[in-house]
């Protein structure tokens, strides 16, 4: 592994497909390390022949053809987990991590996958359950190594900078106060009360928002646009894909960027790929 490790998240919206429309390309000049992917949308054989040369682990769907996880890496993985939460949980392919032994440091990384929900539904229903087990999951990670990663499409825009038409979807699954509650709680500083947007109270849990952090208090940067309309050619997304680091590992980022396509045609997901470096050894 190299001294700056180069990490990327992206939802690739159906690896077969992504891979169709350009995306092998684009890892050809993109220098990437490590690769996390959501709603892969194909099985094992599917994954490696779309990403050849590759070393992968993977959570398929309950359900064949939904969305799925993924880490690719160019060197080994030391090992690798997609329980999450009670043995009763079925994450549907939305949750892997995998352990990784960097310039003599242990790193942990999650490919995450939080699936849109529809406000006061039982689709809403099963996101709260995903969240809370997410919840609880981030607090083992901090115990589990000082140096853990959690990307992917987490489905939520934190604040109003990270929504284009915020006031508009206030009600709307994705910007729900209750949802943008968790990530307060995440992103609060460690083991101090905060209020969280919702009204509600709770202790921090200390991870950094690497995205936030490196560009400041600024309109996005959006990762996701949607395909209908002249979303993209506007700018009018969303930011919902997101590095979540522990802050002994957010103190090693040295870059950060959302790769947007030049342009609508020569977009190969609806999402942009978020890529940020970091430093091994510290």
């Amino acid at each position: 592994m190299p001294q700056v490790l180069r990490i990327a998240s992206v939802n690739v919206n159906g690896i077969r497909a992504a891979v169709r429309k350009g995306m092998l390309e684009w890892l050809d000049t993109a220098n990437v390390d490590v690769l996390a992917l959501q709603e892969v949308r194909a099985d094992a054989d599917q994954l490696a022949a779309s990403l050849p040369g590759w070393e992968l682990v993977a959570d398929e769907a309950s359900a064949k053809g939904r969305a799925g996880v993924a880490i690719a890496t160019r060197g080994p993985v030391a090992a690798w987990r997609t329980e999450f939460g009670p043995a009763e949980f079925d994450s549907a392919g939305r949750w892997i991590e995998a352990d990784l032994e960097v310039a003599g440091s242990h790193l942990t990384v999650v490919s995450a996958y939080v699936h849109t929900g529809e406000a006061e539904t039982p689709r809403q229903d099963q996101k709260w359950m995903f969240l809370d087990t997410m919840d609880a999951r981030l607090s083992q990670l901090r115990a589990h190594s000082p140096l853990a990663l959690v990307m992917g499409d987490l489905n939520v825009g934190h604040r109003e900078l990270d929504i284009k038409n915020w006031r508009g979807n206030r009600k709307k699954s994705g910007f729900l106060p209750r949802e943008r509650g968790y990530f307060d709680r995440w992103l609060g500083e460690e083991g101090v009360e905060v209020e969280t947007v919702d009204g509600e109270r709770g202790t921090g849990r200390g991870w950094v928002d690497v995205g936030r952090r490196f560009h400041g208090d600024v309109e996005g940067p959006y990762t996701w646009w949607s395909m209908r309309g002249r979303a993209f050619d506007n700018d009018t997304g969303w930011r919902i894909d997101y590095h979540l680091a522990t802050p002994e590992l957010a103190e090693r980022v040295v870059d950060y960027r959302v790769e947007r396509a030049p342009s609508w045609d020569t977009r190969w997901s609806d999402h942009a790929p978020v890529i940020a470096d970091y430093r091994f050894p510290a």
